[in-house]
C-alpha cells in the first residue's frame, strides 16, 4: 500500500526529522519526501499493512506542518472529442 501526501514542508532538515519520527513510530513504513515537487510530496509505503493516513496527518500537524492525502483518482476519457479539447 502506498499513500501520497501534499505538504508544506520545504526544508530538507525538517523533512529528515519528520522521516525519523515516522520510521520510529511506524517500523513497517518506508517514507520519503520529494521537496522538488510543487506539492512537496511525502510518500509512504507499507508492504503488509495499510498506511494510517490520519496518524501521519496528525503527526505533521503536531509538528506545525500541513499535510493532506492526495487522491489517486485517474480520469478516464471515454469520449475522443473531450480528449481532443484538452
Amino acid at each position: 500500500m502506498v499513500e501520497v501526501f501534499k505538504t508544506n514542508v520545504v526544508d530538507q532538515q525538517v523533512a529528515d526529522e519528520i522521516l525519523i519520527d515516522i520510521h520510529q513510530r511506524f517500523a513497517n513504513y518506508k517514507a520519503n519526501f520529494d521537496l522538488d515537487d510543487c506539492d512537496h510530496i511525502l510518500r509512504i509505503s507499507c508492504q503488509n499493512l495499510a498506511v494510517d493516513s490520519s496518524a501521519i496527518i496528525l503527526l505533521l500537524q503536531k509538528r506545525g506542518w500541513f499535510s493532506e492525502l492526495l487522491s489517486d483518482d485517474i480520469q478516464v476519457f471515454n469520449n475522443y472529442d473531450a480528449l481532443q479539447s484538452l
